[in-house]
């Protein structure tokens, strides 16, 4: 990469580690939701919306695990995946309460609007406006508590292996 950017990604590697587990995430999300939704749970689509969102949670706990935060941490195994339940638990009821809306707020469901103007504001509500706002709580709770930094808690035991530290400044 020219430039400044792979210092700049370096410096951000977790967080595009974390993006790229998330498009990871999202497809397998959409590919249950419409699967479930055009199919066998056609008349209930927060149920397929709950269902496609439990199976991404576990593969987003797998690769998150062991690729974007796997420097990070020290908790035993059984309270790291607790944890991590726990705050994808509120990410799925913060990626459904917009589909909810739409559909039962707004009212954005046949007959009363074109099975078009339906399907449109299914994705922009579940897709696009719920995962965004899951996403951004899902990365801040799991660096705050479900793979914190072992500097900010030095009596855990790390898990992983230590990254290399970094080489001081002399004239600092």
């Amino acid at each position: 990469m020219p430039g400044p950017l792979p210092a700049l990604a370096l410096k951000h590697r977790e967080l595009l580690k974390f993006a790229a587990v998330g498009g990871a995430a999202f497809l397998v999300d959409n590919a249950v939701f419409y699967g479930l939704k055009l199919t066998v749970l056609e008349p209930k689509p927060v149920t397929a919306k709950v269902i496609a969102v439990l199976v991404a949670t576990i593969v987003s706990y797998v690769l998150n695990r062991e690729w974007s935060f796997r420097t990070r941490g020290g908790r035993e195994r059984h309270h790291e995946a607790a944890l991590f339940f726990l705050v994808s638990g509120v990410g799925l009821v913060l990626s459904s309460v917009p589909l909810w809306i739409s559909r039962y707020v707004f009212l954005l469901e046949t007959p009363d609007v074109s099975l078009v103007t339906q399907e449109i504001a299914d994705f922009m509500s579940a897709q696009v406006i719920g995962t965004l706002i899951a996403m951004v709580f899902r990365f801040w709770a799991f660096r705050k508590w479900v793979f914190p930094d072992e500097e900010a808690h030095p009596g855990r035991v790390r898990l992983a292996p230590a990254p290399k530290p970094r080489p001081k400044d002399e004239a600092a």
